[in-house]
């Protein structure tokens, strides 16, 4: 790839080559390419030297027959036909938080899209949940999606049915950014039925995918995919998960990554939101309901949510003293004084004047010797009285 800094051609030659040969997420090809290089794990691939080391004789004559009709400069070419570039570490748009995979990291990605992948890594979140949605996860991951593109987040999810198409839609129609990380080849995309989406999103934003263009995608697939997802953002959100979720698996990931993880809860009779209150119970995620409780937990300092309270009463504008006067008359009959006073824990000329005060406001009416709450005053009185 002329013109584009980082590892030598040779390095990123073998890189390549690798993707075609090694699974996604393999430690123990991780680790050659580590402590070898990755073209002298290519070499010994192509030679009679022997098996490396931590593979049985079977495994390891599965990697050279795959290895055998391997041919980089081709994958290269074709991905390059697709709009698709190799973006390997050493290159200036590398993601570093990539790096915590260790051994499994990514060998190298192909990157379909026009911005830099390193960059709006810095300021991304996941956001993940079951394919099968319902409606309402549908909404959440939308809503969410949407809410954090507007404060200028990158949304990050699988490219899925259900939860991650919602939330790339969400982010799309908000008018941000979203990068589909698929486990098949990115110039293939996966599900046929989201083809036009993830056409949109290559032109909008980013598609990324660890194997080579033309590879398909399979169980397997998905679930190392989904360690990329976790370790690629600064937080991951599940929306709705049943307990066997692929998006737990994200979730677990991003967990162990040191990354937030974050759970929406749902009706708790839906078997769709079991995985994700089990993470909730278990203390594995923050419950979260909008995007803004998510940025102020994936943000930076002073990225706080709104308080959250419930409507302001009239009562809530009335003096500490008043408020104890007006909680300490009974709402089935008057009371003297004296008696509020008691009620009130305060003196009964204080408590005399309290009454006065709310009478004025519309709060209490005198009956004979006795004071009495208003019509009008009932409803505040009972919503906002504490059970003695």
């Amino acid at each position: 790839m002329e013109g584009q800094a980082g590892p030598q051609a040779g390095d990123r030659l073998a890189r390549v080559f690798l993707t075609r040969v090694v699974e996604p997420g393999d430690e123990v090809g991780g680790r050659w390419v580590r402590e070898l290089g990755a073209a002298e794990v290519v070499r010994r691939l192509r030679s009679d030297e022997g098996m490396l080391p931590g593979v049985s004789a079977r495994r390891w004559g599965g990697l050279t027959a795959r290895a055998a009709p391997a041919d980089p400069e081709r994958d290269l070419a074709v991905a390059a036909e697709a709009g698709v570039r190799f973006v390997c570490p050493g290159d200036t748009e590398w993601p570093g938080p990539l790096d915590d995979l260790g051994d499994a990291r990514p060998l190298g990605l192909w990157v379909r899209g026009r911005p830099s992948l390193r960059m709006w890594a810095l300021r991304s979140v996941a956001v993940v949940g079951a394919r099968a949605c319902t409606a309402y996860g549908a909404h959440m991951a939308a809503t969410l999606a949407a809410g954090l593109a507007e404060r200028g987040w990158v949304v990050v999810s699988g490219g899925a049915y259900g939860v991650d198409g919602a939330a790339h839609r969400g982010a799309l129609g908000a008018g941000g950014a979203t990068v589909a990380v698929l486990a098949c080849g990115v110039d293939r995309p996966y599900p046929r039925g989201h083809t036009e989406l993830i056409n949109r999103i290559a032109e909008q934003g980013l598609v990324v995918g660890e194997l080579p263009p033309g590879d398909h995608p399979t169980p397997h697939r998905f679930v190392l995919r989904n360690r990329v997802i976790a370790a690629l953002t600064r937080g991951t959100v599940v929306v709705e998960a049943a307990y066997r979720s692929g998006s737990l698996v994200t979730a677990r990931a991003a967990r162990r990554l040191g990354r937030h993880t974050m759970g929406v809860p749902g009706p708790a009779t839906s078997a769709l939101s079991a995985g994700v209150h089990e993470i909730l119970r278990g203390e594995e995620a923050v419950l979260v309901t909008d995007a803004a409780e998510v940025v102020e937990l994936v943000g930076d300092m002073g990225e706080l949510a709104p308080d959250r309270r419930g409507p302001v009463l009239p009562r809530d504008l009335l003096e500490p003293g008043a408020r104890r006067v007006l909680a300490a008359l009974p709402g089935d009959r008057p009371a003297a004084a004296g008696e509020v006073a008691r009620e009130a824990g305060t003196t009964a000329d204080d408590a005399i004047a309290r009454l006065y005060e709310l009478r004025a406001l519309g709060y209490v009416e005198r009956l004979g010797d006795g004071w009495k709450l208003t019509r009008q005053a009932m409803v505040s009185v009972r919503a906002g009285r504490s059970p003695r």
